[in-house]
């Protein structure tokens, strides 16, 4: 799914993911002397884009639209994407590689050794970037609480299913819960907010410096969710069960 894609590999999450190279293409000699590179360059086509913005808005930091080309955002005019990714195994014409930020049946065009004395420069200014850095550095603007209410459906989903976004939840709104189109938050009503969380959404209101997240909900309609046919849709029979337990009023 779209939205489990990371905006950036996650260097320090334990998961390994495949790329197979064609067949019939010389490929297996072609890769060659790559298993004594720790770290592998991914380019890779967007493939579920068919749009571009000259202005987006990055998923971090204050809601700030910047130029695309001063961006990682996926919509881009040629949408190209290029990824290091720790390289964990090469075997035949199949790369095992760790954490990336790619979805599944990402086209992959063309894989490149990273060479730390040539792409690295860890010294280098990143522009806005940085001043959002430091702005995250600062200590969270908003404190998070939750309902009696919320933490039951928050349990409930942890201690059943195995399901606890409460964490990136307060992340994010700790630090703004503004309304943002690209961590997911609007406007529900006069008083209320929402924001997307995977499959799931956060109620929320805030007042002053407090959040306080009403009820979770589970963000798919049952119209999706009770068909058998629908087979793109994630925690489905996590999300029945939470509808039986909590319906839509």
């Amino acid at each position: 799914m779209k939205f489990q894609a990371g905006h950036q590999p996650e260097t320090a999450a334990e998961e390994s993911n495949e790329v197979e190279l064609l067949p019939g293409c010389g490929y297996e000699q072609a890769l060659q002397d790559l298993a004594g590179f720790e770290r592998i360059w991914l380019l890779s086509w967007f493939h579920r884009n068919d749009n571009w913005r000259p202005l987006v808005l990055p998923p971090r930091g204050s809601a700030q639209r910047r130029g695309v080309f001063a961006t990682r955002s996926p919509h881009r005019p040629n949408p190209l994407g290029l990824t290091a990714v720790t390289l964990l195994g090469v075997d035949g014409r199949r790369l095992t590689i760790g954490a990336c930020d790619l979805v599944d049946g990402t086209p992959i065009f063309d894989v490149k050794p990273y060479v730390a004395d040539y792409d690295a420069f860890p010294a280098a200014r990143a522009g806005w970037i940085d001043a959002m850095e430091a702005e995250l550095r600062e200590p969270a603007r908003f404190t998070v609480s939750f309902t009696a209410a919320a933490l039951t459906q928050a349990q409930w989903l942890r201690e059943t299913w195995q399901i606890d976004f409460t964490p990136r939840l307060i992340e994010l709104l700790s630090r703004d819960p503004a309304p943002h189109r690209t961590r997911r938050i609007r406007r529900r009503n006069a008083t209320e907010f929402e924001i997307g969380c995977g499959a799931w959404r956060a109620v929320f209101a805030v007042e002053g410096t407090v959040v306080c997240v009403r009820s979770l909900e589970a963000a798919y309609p049952m119209k999706f969710l009770g068909r058998a046919d629908y087979h793109d849709v994630p925690d489905r029979e996590a999300q029945l069960a939470f509808l039986a337990r909590w319906p839509i009023v």
